[in-house]
């Protein structure tokens, strides 16, 4: 019997070793960065077994950088600063010290337009994307090895109007996402109700190839805001801020074919709805919008195989003006960023059905407009 013994020792030895990664990869830890309205950007770490957040570091004095990205090999940060009135748009590059949790500035430099509110980096960290809403532009800057900007390779004028006059009167860049396979940019247009797609070259002088591009025109008044891809690379999906409203797309080459459109925000009124964000869960199963102005909550969606969405509930923000959240790389939690009442609220994700569940734990911060994880190894 000796034998046996000793061979079910083996077995259970290295189901123990297996159970044992597993439980360290699900309850791993995650810097989270999160942009402001204010001259700062917070760094926490956020341990995925508890819901637990501890802050690390601040850095201070850039001004209103409310959108972030990461290099993949998370060492360099980049940041709108969302300047108003006379003050010019700038994009400000960070290094990022990983050890230690802590950001330094490198430099910074005009995005060539007006009320920056998003950016991008590609995976290779050589190009880094803007969108400029005022102004109705995008612009392209190129990085040197220490991670500093050099002044904007390129500047794309959109051109046109919608049928909300209040909002539409003239082009509003929204977002400028790069594509899965890094071969597109896509740039939603909040003011012209169109979805512009750009071929990309991230290594190119000059990475935008303005000749070779595309629009999709989502339906009058509908104001498109962000855009998220499925993780199998099928599907992308859109939610419109001024209709409240998301819309899915088959995804192929560079090219949307619009399969669904849906509320996103249902309470009353036809237009302003102030919907702003989109996020979908590592594994593909749900997906998630944010709605402000009267609504203040998350919408709830199943994902189907064929892409297609089914909503399945919403749930409050326990805050004001939900304008950015972000689902951490677990896939088990969700945080929200409520700008007008100075919080960001954690949700448990309910696996087996998508639900929201309050995980007891709010950050008390003032202005959150932006939520972005990174490893802390």
């Amino acid at each position: 019997m000796a034998p046996q013994i000793s061979g079910m020792k083996k077995i259970l030895t290295a189901f123990l070793i297996v159970l044992s990664f597993a439980v360290v990869a699900q309850n791993k830890q995650y810097y989270l960065l999160i942009g402001t309205y204010t001259t700062d950007i917070h760094v926490y770490k956020f341990n995925t077994a508890d819901a637990s957040i501890k802050f690390v570091s601040k850095i201070s004095g850039t001004e209103n950088p409310s959108y972030l990205a990461i290099t993949k090999d998370n060492k360099f940060v980049y940041a709108v600063n969302e300047n108003h009135g006379d003050k010019p748009g700038e994009v400000s590059a960070f290094s990022f010290d990983r050890p230690k949790g802590t950001l330094q500035f490198i430099n910074k430099t005009a995005t060539n337009g007006d009320d920056p509110c998003y950016v991008d980096v590609d995976s290779t960290g050589k190009s880094v994307v803007v969108a400029n809403y005022s102004s109705g532009n995008l612009s392209v800057f190129k990085t040197n090895a220490d991670g500093s900007l050099q002044p904007a390779v390129q500047t794309l004028e959109h051109q046109g109007y919608s049928t909300n006059f209040t909002r539409q009167s003239k082009p509003h860049v929204h977002c400028t996402v790069i594509s899965p396979d890094g071969k597109y940019v896509f740039s939603n247009d909040l003011g012209t109700d169109k979805i512009y797609q750009y071929k990309f070259d991230a290594a190119a002088a000059q990475p935008i190839n303005e000749d070779d591009f595309g629009t999709t025109e989502v339906p009058d008044g509908s104001g498109p805001r962000h855009l998220v891809f499925h993780p199998n690379g099928k599907y992308a999906y859109v939610i419109n801020e001024l209709l409240g409203t998301v819309i899915s797309y088959e995804y192929k080459d560079g090219k949307l074919t619009e399969i669904q459109n849906l509320p996103s925000d249902n309470t009353g009124g036809k237009q302003d709805k102030g919907s702003a964000d989109i996020h979908i869960t590592p594994d593909g199963r749900y997906l998630y919008t944010s709605n402000r102005a009267s609504a203040n909550d998350i919408a709830i969606f199943r994902v189907g195989s064929t892409g297609l969405l089914t909503e399945i509930g919403h749930q409050s923000t326990l805050g004001v003006h939900p304008r950015n959240f972000a689902i951490d790389p677990s896939g088990k939690f969700l945080l929200v960023a409520n700008r007008d009442s100075n919080n960001i609220v954690v949700f448990s994700i309910i696996k087996s059905t998508g639900f929201l569940q309050p995980a007891n734990n709010t950050i008390q911060i003032e202005k959150p407009v932006c939520l972005k994880f990174t490893d802390v190894k």
